[in-house]
């Protein structure tokens, strides 16, 4: 019943900037804590960042804090990942995640807690 669908990956150079969109379809997003994570070859998949359906406790993987920025847009069924000053490190399939939940705060760095994945949008970063 839900589908999602992530979009704004692409080939860039070392310090530039790209915008990535998940939209969920199916059921309102403002019902959803939502995530981002990604999987660079050879390593396992890491949370970037996870917000709450209220938005008010993001979450940010170290490497990537004052870097990137995470929003929502519920009346959109949308959530975005600002990322700037790309660096070849960032380099992976950055996928987009979902979980269903009551509590307006929850936010978790844990794949295991989500059971909506979107197909993944490739994000490479030239040096």
């Amino acid at each position: 019943q839900v589908q999602v669908v992530e979009s704004g990956g692409g080939l860039v150079q070392v310090g530039e900037s790209l915008r990535l969109s998940c939209t969920a379809s199916g059921e309102t997003c403002g019902e959803y804590a939502m995530a981002w994570f990604r999987q660079a070859p050879g390593k396992a998949r890491e949370a970037v960042a996870c917000i709450s359906r209220g938005g008010g406790n993001p979450y940010y993987l170290d490497f990537v804090k004052g870097r990137f920025t995470i929003s929502r847009d519920n009346a959109k069924n949308t959530v975005y990942l600002q990322m700037e000053s790309l660096k070849a490190e960032d380099t992976a399939m950055y996928y987009c995640a979902a979980k269903r939940v009551n509590i307006r705060s929850w936010c978790s760095a844990q794949e295991g807690h989500y059971n909506y994945w979107g197909q993944g949008t490739q994000v490479t970063v030239s040096s």
